[in-house]
């Protein structure tokens, strides 16, 4: 049975964590990094950064609040993958005027093909966790 509170809790504050940690890297990745080598080797650059930020935080959040059982991470990575998509298609109509029409052809774009499959992988990432036993790993302990 999975347990909504913590669950809900631990996929926003895991959304929050790693959308703040992205779009720092985006910024850098739209301004300077896809002007000099072009946006597919940008993505490509930033995608792997993004997915280690996902996998330190989901480890530390599914520790925190005992999500131990594969629904309840795969529940919390998919309420951190449903306000990713908010605040992707928001961001996209207020900062680029992009109407979510023109964001979702985005996404078939060779840039945006690969930013959409290491946004599923980080929605899959409390699963992965808990489906491997990192969440367990040596060093890490559950805060007081």
């Amino acid at each position: 049975m999975i347990r909504l509170r913590p669950t809900a809790i631990a996929g926003s504050i895991y959304w929050a964590a790693v959308f703040a940690f992205a779009f720092m890297l985006g910024i850098g990745r739209t301004l300077w990094l896809a002007p000099q080598i072009g946006a597919l080797p940008a993505v490509l650059c930033e995608v792997p950064l993004t997915l280690a930020a996902s996998w330190w935080a989901a480890r530390r959040l599914t520790l925190r609040y005992g999500i131990a059982g594969r629904g309840e991470a795969l529940a919390m990575g998919l309420i951190a993958f449903a306000l990713l998509m908010a605040a992707e298609v928001t961001l996209a109509q207020a900062l680029a005027g992009q109407s979510p029409a023109q964001w979702l052809r985005g996404l078939t774009a060779p840039a945006g093909a690969v930013g959409l499959a290491g946004q599923i992988l980080f929605g899959l990432m409390p699963w992965f966790v808990v489906r491997t036993g990192q969440r367990t790993a040596k060093g890490l302990h559950k805060p007081v």
